[in-house]
């Protein structure tokens, strides 16, 4: 497949997961875990897209998603936002903001598999 994603999480497990079932399914996978540094690490590593984490350290998910779709060299960049907290609001201002997929944690690995592979398919 040789497609890049950038996977913005600030937990270990995870982040091991994500890697482990993309990787096996042919992805490159970058990790990022500072909310702070991330618009210059998307800018950096130019995904095709980003799996991005509502919590982080230093900045949140939403914050970030806000910068991207302000910018129009990533307006287009496909978002896949990860939550712990399952709220519809948390769900609907994800959408409103941009966001092409929400998914609650956990998760089933097909399905974030299954997600990865529909927003990037060409």
């Amino acid at each position: 497949m040789g497609k890049r994603v950038l996977l913005i999480e600030d937990e270990p497990n995870i982040i091991q997961a994500i890697s482990f079932i993309l990787s096996r399914d042919g992805w490159a996978v970058d990790t990022h875990a500072d909310g702070r540094t991330a618009m210059d690490e998307i800018a950096r590593r130019a995904p095709d897209l980003v799996i991005l984490d509502v919590m982080l350290p230093n900045r949140s998910g939403f914050d970030i998603l806000a910068d991207l779709r302000a910018d129009p060299a990533m307006q287009a960049l496909p978002v896949l936002m990860l939550t712990a907290r399952g709220q519809t609001r948390d769900r609907e201002m994800a959408e409103r903001m941009g966001a092409s997929r929400f998914m609650t944690k956990p998760f089933a690995n097909a399905e974030v598999l299954e997600a990865v592979r529909e927003l990037v398919a060409t």
